[in-house]
């Protein structure tokens, strides 16, 4: 694509402004959980609600391959302007978790794509790519169960679960969550495929938040819905 000189004028302002705003400290923590940036979120979120919803600016912020450039990016694009062959490419370009979690929720999501890529990517062999076929699944699971098998998808995770790497676990996690909050018919099994697998049974979890362990994590949000 042949930029434009106002769109190249903009970028470049705007991966100044994004520098600027680099703090160490915030990299030092993002860096932990796989992101290399050190920016605000709330300060990035300032600077998309100043430049509104531009799709060719989110697209030339998107190519520069910044980190920062393309969460802002995800934050003024237009979700349905996507074709499903585009998100596909962003998708496997998309390997900062925070990048890819912003893709799938604030993109993908609204697309008029979503379930054609739902289905193309939840067995794909790259399990980044997979991990957002099992994100939207989940969305599934919560929002249009109708046509999932829930069942096989238990089948799947009891199976596949213990030994996925750490995005794809954890997405497979969410969907198995998911369905035990949901349908108690499913519950138990939920709940046991959780215990006997162990997945992130010690994950740190700060005071006031809800263990992501399956177990905990079914239990205790039936509870509040039983007891609001």
């Amino acid at each position: 694509m042949v930029q434009t000189p106002l769109i190249e004028t903009t970028v470049s302002e705007l991966l100044a402004e994004l520098a600027a705003l680099e703090d160490p400290r915030a990299r030092a923590v993002n860096e932990k959980h796989g992101d290399d940036h050190g920016i605000n979120l709330g300060k990035l979120r300032a600077i998309a609600k100043r430049l509104k919803t531009q799709q060719e600016l989110a697209q030339e912020l998107w190519q520069t391959d910044n980190t920062g450039a393309r969460l802002l990016a995800l934050l003024i694009c237009r979700p349905k302007s996507f074709s499903a062959e585009e998100l596909d490419t962003m998708l496997r370009q998309a390997r900062a978790p925070k990048v890819h979690d912003w893709l799938v929720n604030y993109v993908v999501k609204k697309n008029q794509h979503v379930e054609d890529l739902r289905l193309s990517w939840f067995n794909d062999s790259d399990p980044v790519v997979a991990s957002a076929g099992w994100a939207l699944t989940a969305e599934r699971v919560v929002k249009n169960p109708e046509g999932l098998d829930l069942s096989g998808l238990l089948d799947t995770i009891e199976t596949e679960m213990k030994d996925a790497s750490d995005r794809l676990q954890w997405a497979m996690n969410n969907c198995l969550a998911q369905i035990g909050i949901g349908y108690p018919e499913y519950r138990q099994r939920a709940i046991d495929i959780g215990e006997r697998l162990e997945v992130l049974k010690d994950y740190p979890t700060p005071p006031n938040c809800t263990s992501p362990f399956a177990p905990i994590w079914i239990n205790e949000i039936v509870r509040r819905q039983e007891n609001p």
